[in-house]
């Protein structure tokens, strides 16, 4: 009996990796005027990019109950075990609607042998979690042993982020405090990060060298061991600006490993471009 680990798509890892790995896709959705794309498969991140700067706003919605369910089915009938690493459920119903979904799943198939992990983590923080997972079952590590080190690399990555426009997570209800951020000044750039899974605004930084400044001050406050984890950094495409960041800790922190992506469609869909996070863990 084997190990399948499933994430959803929104961990902002390319559908390459998801397929090199065997990684179950739990694909959310895009909606655009009319239409539903699944992320990933029928949409890239960069048409969302496109078509949030001709005007358009995305809406995004989680896998439906019948794809968990014949997910889930599958999963009992082969007899292997299974991990699902899933979207912080403060930013979406996906992970109670897969642990709703198990439990019917199980009245059926008593045997399935599923964990699922509210990662409380997003975009490339997330990412690193499924890629630590990929690693342990690699190693051969046993299904409980890679959940807790999941749980536990969680509930230490840190997020810390801007974004080119706060309407985007306004419209969206993604973001909590959000009305002292609001009616800001030309250049001024608001600093968030996810406190217990919620996105949650930290301060307003005039001009961007002083915010990415302010970023990497916050790295050493509360990161661990800066210079031997692997650091993230996603952007909602503006490479130029990630790269930039990444030269900055390199030489502050001596780091040599790093995961950079582009924020795919699901999160780009509520962040908007411009968005740059950066992704650590913090001391225990």
């Amino acid at each position: 009996m084997s190990t399948k680990l499933f994430a959803d798509s929104a961990c902002d890892l390319p559908l390459a990796f998801f397929e090199e790995h065997g990684i179950g896709l739990i694909s959310l959705k895009v909606h655009i005027d009319d239409q539903e794309f699944k992320d990933l498969l029928t949409i890239q991140p960069e048409t969302v990019y496109k078509e949030i700067r001709a005007g358009k706003m995305p809406k995004t919605s989680q896998a439906t109950p019948q794809f968990f369910e014949d997910l889930f089915t599958d999963l009992a009938k082969s007899g292997d075990s299974g991990i699902y690493i899933a979207l912080s459920s403060e930013l979406s119903g996906t992970y109670q609607t897969a642990v709703m979904m198990c439990e019917q799943v199980k009245e059926k198939h008593p045997g399935l042998d599923l964990t699922i992990i509210d990662s409380r983590c997003v975009s490339v923080g997330y990412g690193l979690a499924v890629m630590t997972a990929v690693e342990l079952l690699k190693k051969g590590e046993p299904k409980e042993v890679i959940a807790e080190r999941v749980k536990e690399q969680c509930k230490h990555m840190e997020h810390l982020f801007t974004v080119e426009d706060l309407d985007f997570l306004a419209k969206g209800g993604r973001l909590s405090r959000s009305s002292a951020f609001f009616g800001g000044l030309l250049n001024i750039k608001p600093l968030l990060h996810v406190e217990d899974g919620k996105l949650v605004p930290l301060e307003k930084i005039r001009g961007k060298k002083k915010l990415l400044k302010r970023m990497l001050e916050l790295m050493e406050e509360r990161g661990v061991d800066l210079e031997n984890q692997t650091i993230g950094i996603s952007h909602g495409d503006d490479e130029a600006t990630a790269l930039e960041l990444k030269q900055m800790i390199e030489e502050r922190f001596g780091t040599k490993k790093f995961y950079i992506n582009l924020i795919g469609s699901v999160v780009a869909s509520h962040a908007g471009p411009g968005t740059l996070a950066v992704f650590f863990l913090n001391k225990k």
